[in-house]
């Protein structure tokens, strides 16, 4: 047996974390959470569970989004109404860096169990803009198959983006979607105009997640929200437009590996309807066992796929991990050819198209 033991992991490094965390907080429009998490990084301290749990977190900050989990958790207690003073310091309200920074030091004390149980759940966005960069990935879909759509997405958090064609959207002077939709969507287009004048049908709406959001319950509905940057009131809005639309709106979504979903979905798919397997922004958080089983899984079904039962991949994902961007890519069955679309904001903010 070994006598090499891991070295615990370094507080200064934890700090780090939200120190860089703040930074890209900055860069994507968030000037309050990124004022957040540097006041984090300063007061942590040992002196209460929830301090000793994040300045000693053992896991990887960065992929574990450590930062953004305890965000999260305050954001929680001020939509709740259940923290008057740490809302005092939230948008809209003015306050210093140093009424920020007692705020959160008494919030962590008062709510210490609380928020040391919650920082143990990963943060879940669904991000509803990412929509409308997937919308022309799937009109050119319904456009060349003119089949009605089978969707099925993997790590769909809430299951919101299935919802997709319940939405309104803008791409310059282009539209398309219900004019009277709750949900709004205009990204900023760069290059070439985005083609959105196909039409589509839905025939399903199928999800899956290893931890699903049901957004029926006033607890998951909560949770949802908090991820929501506190100073970016659109996306909040937007968000509760789309859970407006959840309520009315059947679809399925379960509690699944995404493997495990994939292939079962695929097994029962039935004809004349075009099966697609979409996702955003989660494909480099799977195993590499997980995303070579889903690869072969569709390389199998789509070499047998019928033309009047054809089956499309559509996916929004940088191609490399260096990628500031990410790309809609398209491989559509038979033939299996691969077609890069667009080039994409993560947060659905612009859309460059391509195809």
């Amino acid at each position: 047996m070994s006598d090499i033991h891991p070295s615990p992991p370094d507080p200064n490094i934890i700090r780090q974390h939200f120190v860089h965390q703040a930074a890209s907080c900055e860069t994507l429009g968030s000037p309050f959470t990124a004022r957040l998490c540097r006041a984090l990084a300063e007061c942590l301290n040992e002196t209460t569970r929830t301090g000793r749990k994040v300045l000693h977190w053992a896991g990887n900050t960065r992929e574990d989004a450590l930062a953004l989990r305890f965000c999260g958790a305050l954001h929680a207690l001020v939509l709740a109404g259940r923290d008057a003073e740490l809302a005092a310091v939230y948008p809209p309200q003015e306050a210093t860096e140093s009424d920020v920074r007692t705020a959160l030091q008494n919030a962590i004390a008062r709510h210490d169990l609380e928020l040391s149980a919650s920082i143990e759940s990963a943060p879940q966005t669904n991000e509803i803009a990412r929509s409308a960069m997937l919308l022309p990935g799937f009109l050119e879909i319904a456009g060349e198959t003119a089949l009605p759509l089978a969707l099925h997405e993997i790590g769909s958090s809430a299951g919101l983006n299935l919802l997709f064609d319940r939405f309104h959207y803008r791409y310059g002077d282009a539209e398309w979607g219900d004019a009277a939709s709750p949900v709004r969507l205009a990204p900023e287009v760069r290059g070439n105009p985005v083609p959105v004048h196909a039409k589509l049908e839905i025939l399903e709406r199928a999800g899956s997640d290893i931890a699903p959001v049901v957004v029926a319950t006033a607890e998951d509905r909560l949770r949802l929200r908090s991820y929501i940057w506190a100073d970016q009131a659109m996306r909040l809005q937007r968000l509760d437009a789309a859970l407006s639309l959840a309520a009315i709106q059947p679809f399925k979504l379960i509690k699944a590996d995404a493997a495990a979903f994939v292939r079962r979905s695929l097994a029962s798919r039935q004809g004349a309807a075009a099966y697609v397997l979409f996702h955003s922004i989660m494909w480099q958080y799977l195993p590499e066992d997980t995303k070579a089983s889903i690869a072969a899984e569709l390389q199998i079904a789509g070499a047998s796929a019928p033309a009047d039962a054809p089956l499309a991949w559509l996916r929004m994902e940088p191609l490399s991990t260096t990628d500031k961007y990410a790309t809609l890519s398209l491989t559509l069955w038979p033939g299996g050819e691969t077609r890069r679309l667009a080039r994409c904001d993560y947060h659905g903010r612009w859309i460059e198209w391509l195809g």
